[in-house]
């Protein structure tokens, strides 16, 4: 029945002019809002310059009006965020002021049409167009059917649930909503008595006899209504769920992708609802609402989705097999079965709930794996690579103070401890002390610097670079990045004295990449402000890379063994490489323990893809 996601990509002729519902639709799935200015509102269309303000009943009122008076007309589309102007006595789509997506909360909308519309619309669609800055949300209404009135209750402007003993008629006409006069629906109530006969005394009371049997107790909703396929299950789900406070139906039942949900008020006026929730394969699930809109707001931010459908639903810890209850006061919920993966929501001590990926491994790459390489030849590259798909990450900016203090930073850096330390190792005290702006772009939107150790020739031995790259028109995500590399071995051995082997050991690549990791995912990120205060369009990832690019004169890359001694991990089935990576999935901020146990779980998840299948935790 619903389906609120943003909008899908569908072509549009951008080169034409929007004349009807179609082409407006169409350049709002194309991302391309501008397309409407110039539109007159009209029976279709309706602009509105800021999102309703759902708190105020007279908002809601509203909301429930227009969508109902789009139903009765034929269909039509909302669009919020584009101010008008008056010309010739005629509201004109005038400019994109756009809309911040935490104003506007799509679950409420669903929910409040749902609750206030009776009928509820089929098909109703609430989405968004367009990119940062010129964003606008919309409300498609489609055709319903044609015999079917679609109602509100009177408006009265005031808190609380809709009036279940009154009745209005939103109508669209032309670029205006109206009531339908008292005189018309006395017309229709008429015709409909004309056709089918007056009720007798007694049909009446055996109608409400049998509503009063089919609804609640209260005589409203019925458990499961809306749903028929579900609603046995749905009953038998909330009888067992019952002594934990779960009232009266607030609106229909719903459905997200198999699970079954409905909004559920408390028995006790004045505490807060519920969300009963039934997901195949585990037993049934009634989560207090402030929980839910948690849930719901974490997954907000995901582009080309609804929330659910990102973040997925709660999860019962292992070994429940009995309906259980996630309370009001509950400080952490696990979810899963959206497309973000396995994920937990904490709640911190000011009450803040923010969402995370359990920890998890890939063998995918991402765009910006080999970020920042180009014309780069080391002969042994370790990297770590961090992508921060923050929601609204457009707005974020690196200033000038942000990037001084990170200078201060860097000589004394984890990863600058890493390069200082395989020289060290090898008895020679050549530190990362000088960091030096480049090779990468420095500017509002990005940082680049480098550490070079030459050779006693002058040419680079070794380098340390590190980068944070804001989002462009190419890369979505923020994406931080800390490489150590050998630039020459020979040139490093020339450096260190006589008799010192330059191949790494395996234990020093973990070592390198364990710093070179904790740069890029907790000191770099520092540079925008404070990352714990950012929500998350998207699950954070890291790619730990070790690359061999240097290639001989044959023009072949040298293979990995020959610059890292990788004995410790066994015979190899599938051949010498020259690259090997792994993808980590996990929250970027951790304490260095656990750090250092998902770095060792994720190498060895690597080696075995890439064909060391005896090697062994303990042995790293």
């Amino acid at each position: 029945m619903w389906n609120i996601a943003w909008a899908a990509e569908t072509p549009v002729d951008t080169a034409g002019v929007v004349k009807d519902l179609k082409g407006a639709l169409a350049a709002l799935n194309a991302h391309e809002p501008v397309s409407l200015l110039g539109l007159r509102e009209a029976q279709w269309i309706d602009a509105k310059g800021g999102p309703y303000r759902l708190a105020d009943p007279k908002e809601v009122e509203e909301l429930a009006k227009d969508v109902a008076a789009f139903a009765n007309g034929g269909g039509g589309v909302i669009v919020i965020g584009i101010a008008t102007r008056l010309e010739y006595d005629e509201e004109v789509l005038d400019h994109i002021v756009g809309v911040d997506p935490a104003t506007v909360n799509v679950d409420q909308i669903r929910k409040l049409i749902r609750q206030w519309i009776t009928p509820a619309p089929r098909g109703v669609r609430v989405g968004w167009s367009g990119a940062d800055g010129e964003r606008v949300a919309f409300i498609d209404v489609p055709a319903q059917a044609g015999d079917t009135l679609f109602v509100v209750p009177a408006p009265v402007g005031k808190p609380g649930s809709p009036r279940t003993d009154t009745v209005a008629v939103p109508m669209r006409d032309g670029d205006s909503t109206h009531w339908l006069p008292r005189t018309e629906i006395q017309q229709l109530l008429s015709a409909g008595v004309r056709a089918s006969g007056m009720p007798t005394a007694q049909a009446l009371t055996e109608l409400v006899r049998q509503a009063a049997s089919e609804a609640g107790p209260d005589g409203g909703l019925r458990v499961g209504e809306g749903l028929p396929d579900r609603e046995r299950e749905m009953r038998a789900a909330y009888e067992q769920l019952a002594e934990a406070g779960l009232g009266q139906p607030a609106g229909e039942a719903w459905s997200q992708g198999a699970a079954a949900l409905q909004d559920l008020h408390h028995e006790r006026d004045g505490e807060p609802g519920w969300v009963l929730c039934l997901v195949a394969g585990f037993p049934p699930l009634a989560v207090a609402a402030p929980v839910w809109q948690a849930v719901v707001e974490a997954g907000r931010h995901a582009p080309g989705q609804s929330p659910l459908a990102a973040i997925g639903l709660p999860r019962p810890p292992e070994g429940t097999d009995t309906p259980w209850v996630i309370a009001a006061d509950s400080r952490s919920v696990d979810v899963d079965g959206g497309s973000w993966g396995a994920g937990r929501l904490t709640c911190s001590g000011r009450g803040v709930w923010r969402w995370q990926p359990l920890p998890r491994f890939s063998l995918n790459q991402g765009r910006s794996a080999e970020i920042g390489t180009s014309g780069q030849t080391p002969a042994l590259r370790l990297r770590a690579v961090v992508n921060l798909p923050w929601a609204e990450a457009g707005r974020l900016e690196i200033s000038k103070p942000r990037r001084t203090l990170l200078e201060q930073q860097l000589p004394h850096s984890a990863v600058a401890g890493a390069m200082t330390m395989l020289s060290r190792r090898r008895g020679a005290d050549l530190p990362a002390a000088r960091w030096e702006r480049g090779p990468f772009g420095n500017s509002a939107r990005s940082v680049g610097y480098t550490c070079t150790i030459a050779g006693p020739d002058g040419g680079p031995a070794l380098k340390a670079s590190v980068m944070l790259a804001l989002p462009t028109t190419m890369e979505s995500t923020v994406v931080a990045c800390a490489d150590v590399l050998i630039e020459n071995p020979a040139a490093w051995a020339a450096a260190l004295g006589p008799g010192w082997d330059t191949q790494l050991s395996f234990d020093e690549v973990q070592a390198v990449l364990l710093d070179a990791w904790e740069t890029a995912a907790e000191l770099l990120p520092n540079v925008v402000g404070d990352p714990a205060g950012l929500s998350w369009a998207a699950p954070p990832t890291t790619e730990l890379r070790m690359t061999c690019e240097q290639p001989a004169d044959n023009g072949v890359l040298p293979v990995l063994d020959t610059l890292v001694d990788l004995t410790s991990l066994g015979a190899n089935d599938g051949g010498t490489r020259s690259r090997m990576a792994v993808t980590i999935i996990a929250a970027p901020a951790m304490g260095r323990a656990e750090r250092q146990r998902l770095l060792r779980e994720a190498l060895i998840r690597m080696v075995h893809e890439f064909g060391y299948v005896d090697a062994e935790a303990d042995l790293l």
